[in-house]
């Protein structure tokens, strides 16, 4: 019982250290043909946005918006493989909820 409870805070141990480099990595997502460039840190953060100047024009707001929310949420699935993929390392392949973060 010892040896697993060892186990466990070394596990737990382990996830804070991926949660802290997760925070430092980030991945990068566009939309609209690159008109739109989001960057996410590994956490699910968001980091930046780049607009192409195309796309600011007043007529096409709601486009924009659209762009920038599918850019966003390409990011934020992008990252939330990233940190699966880290605790697939961890884990030795064993699923772990990302929602645990």
């Amino acid at each position: 019982m010892n040896e697993l409870l060892a186990q466990l805070k070394n596990l737990q141990s382990r996830i804070k250290d991926i949660q802290a480099r997760l925070g430092d990595r980030t991945v990068d997502a566009e939309s609209g043909g690159g008109m739109v460039k989001v960057t996410v840190t590994g956490r699910q953060e968001l980091k930046e946005i780049k607009l192409d100047p195309i796309c600011v024009d007043k007529r096409d707001i709601p486009m924009l918006e659209d762009l920038i929310l599918a850019a966003v949420n390409q990011g934020i699935k992008k990252s939330r493989e990233l940190a699966s993929e880290e605790l697939k390392n961890l884990t030795g392949g064993l699923p772990i909820p990302i929602d645990l973060f």
